[in-house]
């Protein structure tokens, strides 16, 4: 890939580590160069659901991932919450792409109130400003009416609002066949190549 398409990865405190993590793999594996934000709470939900520990010093992070995933050197950077010098904080340099996944319900109420007071928030502040494409995977169950109100109100803004919903259809066997049908579909809307499942339709020829 001659110009490698540029996308935030925002990881926030919703359950769904799995879902964030794979994509930062595909991610990388399509030769995208990946900027990965993290918050607090998302620390311990890795170490809760994946027995990860993700460290406190974002370059700590980016040398554990980089070689975890066999990211190339600088395709992978990882920002603190409060880099504020950071390339996504300003819309001089965004992403081509941001991804908050998952996105815990607190992320999206401040995302979808215009509120920066992390690098995440800033960092999707400046994507819907500067009509870059910003995709929310939240993952919670039941969903209140506020939540479905601010999901609303970002779907008005042109952001794409992509529940961790996996389907069935393609007879998953494996918990990580759950995780990459969503991934799929987030790749999918990046215009991201992958192979992670057969397409609806694909296979079926000659079936009656």
């Amino acid at each position: 890939m001659d110009n490698p398409k540029t996308v935030a990865v925002a990881l926030t405190g919703a359950s769904g580590m799995p879902y964030g993590l794979r994509l930062v793999e595909c991610l990388l594996a399509a030769g995208c160069r990946v900027w990965l934000l993290y918050s607090q709470v998302a620390q311990v939900v890795a170490r809760q659901e994946m027995d990860l520990s993700l460290p406190a010093r974002p370059a700590e992070v980016e040398s554990l991932l980089a070689g975890r995933f066999s990211a190339r050197e600088g395709q992978l950077r990882v920002f603190g919450r409060e880099e504020w010098f950071a390339p996504p904080a300003s819309g001089s340099n965004p992403p081509d792409a941001m991804v908050v996944c998952p996105c815990s319900m607190g992320s999206l109420a401040s995302i979808a109130a215009g509120l920066a007071s992390n690098l995440i928030e800033r960092a999707a502040d400046v994507a819907i400003k500067e009509g870059r494409k910003l995709i929310i995977v939240p993952r919670e169950t039941p969903f209140s009416v506020l939540h479905l109100e601010n999901m609303l109100r970002l779907a008005r803004m042109g952001v794409v609002i992509l529940p961790a919903n996996p389907g069935f259809y393609h007879h998953p066997r494996r918990v990580e066949d759950l995780v990459d049908f969503v991934v799929a579909r987030i790749l999918d809307q990046l215009a991201v190549p992958h192979e992670l499942m057969p397409r609806w339709g694909e296979g079926t020829e000659g079936e009656s």
